[in-house]
């Protein structure tokens, strides 16, 4: 069902306003899991090269719990890593909503074309 010519002005209008909006943006990247797994990741590699760091500074001063403090650091952040790779690939991340369908179909590159493309999915469904 095509949107009337107001309906039309208006969504286009929705669409500006939202591309615009440097707020929403980081609204909506900020619940975005993916950004909290890749984010976790950075912090595990700067935690390793920290921990890196603590374990030869301990070695150099021959102090064996500052060396085994640092190689600790550098193992939890490991496994902190993994974790959020691993959660970061999850398949039900990739698609709001998780739908197997939706997944398999090509993403655009815009943000206003996949917006789009959900409104005509939405209004489909309805009628």
């Amino acid at each position: 069902m095509p949107l009337s010519e107001h309906e039309q002005r208006l969504f286009e209008q929705i669409e500006r306003s939202l591309a615009e909006d440097t707020k929403f943006a980081s609204a909506v990247r900020s619940t975005d899991p993916r950004f909290h797994a890749r984010r976790r990741i950075i912090i595990a590699a700067i935690a390793v090269l920290l921990g890196l760091a603590v374990l030869i500074f301990g070695v150099a001063e021959k102090n064996p719990l500052l060396g085994v403090a640092g190689f600790v650091v550098m193992l939890g952040a490991v496994a902190l890593g993994i974790q959020a790779f691993r959660r970061g690939r999850h398949p039900e991340l990739r698609v709001v909503g998780g739908t197997t369908a939706r997944r398999a179909a090509p993403r655009k590159g815009s943000l206003l074309d996949r917006l789009e493309d959900r409104w005509r999915g939405r209004a489909e469904g309805e009628g």
